[in-house]
């Protein structure tokens, strides 16, 4: 099986800081990568070079087997790359379909074409299709966002993202500032964009996060990869030597 995503040797400079350092990381559709890492290991600044908001200053990224230049954000999301981040980017004052059409709102003409109104019914029906789609339950689709609670609003964002036809799905600390059951909800959230064949990358600090979903353990320590374990062949207190630079599998071996 080919890789969707290739990133090979990538490298990320700001100034006289090196914050990514010859990376290179394969993600195949369906599985779950967890992307670890202390404060400053260069796991926020790769997923930004993924997702078009930097550009790498050396390596190469290939998508669907081809050689891709991703400029911007625009270009990553008309490949089907979508990055959900902990601001979720969505509009708190608009309902659920509101914000899952979002700039890309569907509209009717009236007037023999004079006048465009927004489609409402329609956007309605469709959201609630993803919504099902996900087996995301939301009682009232009307409501506005800000009256969600907080693994709701988490669940609209994926829900946008797979209805316009996500193929790869970042998400940076999805879990964060979540209760116990909102937590659980979306790593089912996780789960089931696997089983439908939508890999994820998962950026946590969260071991249990990590452990639970993922199938594969990226770990960056100051900005290079130090492992890369199946999560069946490691544990927690293993990942973390690697977060904190006790262990490093690119050292030679004495």
């Amino acid at each position: 099986m080919e890789p969707l995503l290739s990133v090979q040797d990538i490298v990320k400079r700001f100034g006289g800081l090196t914050a990514v350092d010859h990376v290179s990381m394969d993600v195949f559709p369906g599985e779950v990568i967890g992307l670890v890492g202390d404060n400053g290991a260069g796991k926020s600044t790769l997923i930004k070079i993924v997702s078009g908001v930097y550009q790498a200053d050396e390596g190469q990224i290939y998508f669907d087997g081809r050689l891709v230049h991703i400029a911007r954000p625009s270009d990553a999301r008309d490949m089907g790359i979508e990055t959900i981040y902990q601001d979720l980017a969505l509009a708190g004052n608009l309902s659920v379909s509101a914000n899952i059409f979002l700039g890309r709102e569907v509209k009717r003409n009236y007037l023999g074409g004079l006048v465009r109104m927004l489609d409402e019914k329609r956007m309605l029906s469709e959201s609630q299709r993803v919504l099902d789609q996900l087996e995301i339950r939301i009682p009232a689709m009307m409501q506005k966002i800000e009256n969600l609670s907080g693994g709701q609003r988490q669940a609209v964002a994926i829900a946008r993202a797979i209805f316009w036809n996500a193929r790869l799905m970042i998400m940076d600390e999805p879990t964060n500032n979540l209760g116990v059951t909102e937590q659980r909800k979306v790593l089912d959230l996780i789960r089931r964009l696997r089983d439908q064949g939508v890999p994820v990358i998962l950026i946590s600090h969260t071991m249990h996060d990590v452990f639970a979903v993922s199938d594969r353990i990226v770990v960056l320590h100051r900005g290079r990869k130090v492992a890369e374990k199946r999560t069946t062949e490691t544990d927690p207190e293993e990942i973390v030597q690697y977060m904190i630079g006790l262990r490093d599998d690119t050292r030679p071996t004495q």
